[in-house]
């Protein structure tokens, strides 16, 4: 799973948050309903986490990290820029789809949560928006993305792009698959960066 040498409890915990929080909502969400669903006793999760928002943090941090580890893992240098972002929208798609809390507690839990918890989560999210920046640098390099290509804006309009496809889908009642939308989603990103 991870490489990281933090004991099974801590994981446990952040797996039952994640449950927890994407059925009931952070704010409304009880840590003994957390420690219920990890299968720990309550002060358990005082030993690894000094709040409740210090779990949502650790929560998106290592999940993004998962994806982040996916995305290097499964992006190689011989791909071109198109197949790297096609690459990255289908595992974007496809993490969420199988994981439906975690598509919960990134669409609308985080949207609801206080300023400095999403500053916070939103450094997380930075090492994603640096891989997609990436991209479309090497892309812009090759000659495949246009020339005059603002990468700071597009990275963002297609991260955002992807958010929105997801929080529609979730909004839908998941009644179609996720999966199936990358090769739309890319084709219309392609029409504005070729």
């Amino acid at each position: 799973m991870t490489s990281s040498k933090k004991p099974d409890k801590y994981y446990a915990i952040l797996e039952g948050a994640m449950k927890v929080f994407a059925e009931h909502g952070f704010h409304k969400s009880q840590v003994s309903r957390i420690a219920k669903e990890a299968g720990v006793a309550d002060g358990t999760i005082y030993l690894y986490f000094k709040k409740k928002e210090d779990i949502l943090t650790s929560l998106f941090q290592e999940k993004l990290g998962e994806l982040v580890a996916k995305f290097n893992q499964e992006i190689t240098p011989e791909m071109s820029a198109k197949e790297a972002l096609y690459k990255v929208c289908e595992i974007h798609y496809g993490v969420l789809e199988k994981n439906v809390h975690l598509a919960f507690l990134t669409q609308i839990e985080l949207r609801q949560s206080d300023l400095a918890l999403r500053q916070e989560i939103g450094l997380a999210l930075k090492r994603y928006i640096i891989l997609i920046e990436n991209i479309l640098e090497r892309g812009k390099a090759d000659g495949s993305f246009r020339a005059d290509l603002d990468v700071k804006l597009v990275r963002l309009l297609i991260f955002g792009g992807m958010d929105e496809v997801v929080t529609s889908w979730l909004i839908s009642g998941q009644k179609y698959s996720l999966s199936a939308q990358v090769g739309k989603t890319l084709d219309f990103f392609m029409k504005g960066i070729e």
